[in-house]
């Protein structure tokens, strides 16, 4: 082919890389999916900074004992849970745009 360029499809090289052409752009069903599991890294994230911040822990000589200890978690990570999607700290949205860019390698 003189003059003429054909496209790129995939190339395998000698290492086993696969070269591609740049990927489609993301449906909106990834773009949700993405966006989700987003929101739940930020929800996990600030519930370990709460639990390390004390959230959570007995504040009095007379809490609720052993249990209380055991179920704090759940009380915490459903605080930040409604705080990640309520906005949260702004980390749901970088992880998202950082994610964003290989979305149509994501699988549920």
């Amino acid at each position: 082919m003189i003059g003429k360029i054909a496209p790129i499809e995939g190339i395998r090289m000698a290492n086993g890389i696969q070269l591609t052409t740049a990927p489609p752009p993301a449906s909106r069903a990834d773009d949700t999916l993405l966006r989700k599991k987003a929101v739940e890294l930020e929800a996990n994230f600030l519930s370990e900074m709460l639990g390390h911040a004390g959230f959570g822990e007995m504040q009095g000589g007379f809490g609720g004992g052993i249990g209380e200890e055991q179920f704090s978690s759940f009380l915490r990570s459903a605080y930040a849970q409604k705080m990640s999607e309520a906005g949260g700290i702004g980390l749901a949205e970088s992880i998202f745009q950082a994610m964003s860019k290989g979305a149509p390698n994501v699988r549920e």
